[in-house]
């Protein structure tokens, strides 16, 4: 099919420009610019002669690269009462995400290369976003993790910190081996055990059973993040690692990265969107429902990591969507498990900050589309270039009213941002060249594919 979406501001490579886009099949076919002629009129007769089956008028619209997320949970295998591939997926395009990478902490944990052709598998029959799996690692998977293929898994992932089942990594020995051996990028969960444990038990001693949820940024304190980010810090200086750190939550981790990058300039780190638009004071009000791991933390934290991002020390903004049933979530503190269902939404909060003059709408595009693309080195994404993917997140960011989030497509039903109320909207979604979108309907089009990565 040949589609054409016209006359929008295409923003991109950090400029915004009125044009259009010619799309032939799953790939952008011609980027055309009002800039590239010599008076606007004969833009138009350009725009005007190009014939196609498919027209989208993007006048009034901004024409972004789809958002790619680099950390979601969407719950299949093991878990799909509370989530699948199909309901999140879903959810992820009708908030202009067009891409995923999905965590591996299933039931049962995808520490095997078996276990993620499954995952594939599902994705290649029900995801409505393009998509790629983390191998989880154990201490004792370390020939499973030099085995991946590299240009079909997005990643590594290690948990630093507390985890389901055996993907705790603790073993010096092993985490050695595997920031040493692995053929793909290792993505971390930097949080240290023993020092949460400590915390957990003088808190449990203090409260019982019924320990407030302020108290949860204390509990998953930053010094263990902090402490946990600086050992992984050293292992992929020590051996030369392509490694990622995520949900950063802490000022002072950005700063150790900022330094590391000077001796290992393949070390990077990821932000989520909650830690830019939640700090401690909000735990009064919403309790479990910001309940997630790290932690949310200060003000001061919050602000530290909102300039990270506006000056790219921080490259890739994302989500850790993590959905759980609302009356899981409506438990006492030890009971309600952490994780927040935010991928719908993600691109408006970005954007809801650059109504505020906290970002620029290149900067959001910069931090949920390019960054990741480059991080991860994924073919053919991030960007609107000719020969990519069509890819495209059409938005609009002029509303007359303010639209309400009460209703997400979550299949747990529910949103930490239910009395949020955004000033942009997203009117069309494309993937791969197909308008799985339109108008802000979903469309029960599934034209995904999986991720390639050029390493």
């Amino acid at each position: 099919m040949s589609l054409l979406i016209k006359n929008g501001t295409i923003v991109n490579e950090g400029l915004s420009l009125k044009g259009s886009l010619f799309i032939k099949g799953e790939h952008i076919e011609k980027v055309i610019t009002e800039k590239d002629f010599s008076t606007p009129d004969e833009y138009l007769n350009y725009i005007d002669s190009i014939k196609a089956e498919k027209i989208i008028n993007a006048d009034g619209l901004h024409i972004l690269p789809g958002v790619i997320d680099d950390q979601v949970h969407f719950r299949e295998p093991g878990n799909t009462h509370k989530a699948t591939i199909a309901s999140e997926s879903k959810a992820a395009v009708l908030g202009g995400v067009t891409s995923y990478m999905d965590m591996p902490n299933n039931t049962p944990a995808t520490t095997t290369n078996k276990g993620l052709e499954e995952k594939f598998r599902i994705a290649k029959q029900d995801s409505y976003a393009n998509y790629s799996f983390y191998l989880g690692a154990t201490n004792e998977n370390i020939e499973e993790i030099k085995s991946a293929d590299k240009t079909k898994v997005c990643g590594i992932k290690v948990f630093m910190g507390s985890s389901t089942g055996n993907m705790l990594v603790n073993d010096n020995e092993q985490l050695n081996a595997i920031f040493k051996e692995s053929p793909t990028l290792v993505a971390t969960h930097c949080e240290q055990e023993d020092i949460i444990k400590a915390n957990l038990e003088a808190y449990k001693n203090k409260f019982g059973e019924d320990i407030p949820f302020e108290m949860h940024p204390s509990i998953r304190s930053r010094e263990a993040c902090i402490e946990c980010t600086k050992r992984a810090l050293d292992l992929a200086i020590a051996n030369n690692t392509q490694l990622h750190i995520l949900h950063i939550s802490t000022a002072d981790e950005i700063e150790l990265i900022k330094e590391a990058q000077k001796i290992n300039n393949k070390i990077s780190g990821e932000v989520c969107v909650h830690y830019m638009w939640f700090n401690d004071s909000d735990y009064s009000k919403y309790g479990s429902k910001v309940k997630c791991n790290p932690a949310i933390k200060r003000e001061s934290d919050m602000l530290a990591i909102r300039k990270a991002v506006k000056e790219g020390i921080i490259k890739v903004v994302a989500t850790d969507h993590a959905p759980h049933l609302k009356e899981e979530k409506e438990n006492k503190y030890l009971q309600a498990p952490s994780g927040l269902p935010l991928v719908q939404h993600s691109l408006q909060l970005m954007l809801e900050l650059s109504k505020q003059d906290i970002l620029t709408v290149e900067e959001v595009v910069a931090r949920m589309s390019h960054g990741p693309a480059d991080c991860y080195k994924i073919d053919k994404r991030g960007y609107i270039r000719e020969g990519y993917y069509a890819d495209l997140a059409i938005v609009n960011l002029n509303l007359p009213d303010k639209i309400s989030t009460s209703k997400p497509a979550y299949k747990c039903g529910w949103s930490p941002l239910e009395e949020f109320t955004f000033s942009s909207s997203i009117a069309h979604t494309v993937v791969n060249g197909a308008i799985v979108v339109e108008n802000g309907e979903f469309k029960e089009i599934k034209n995904a594919k999986p991720l390639s990565f050029n390493r």
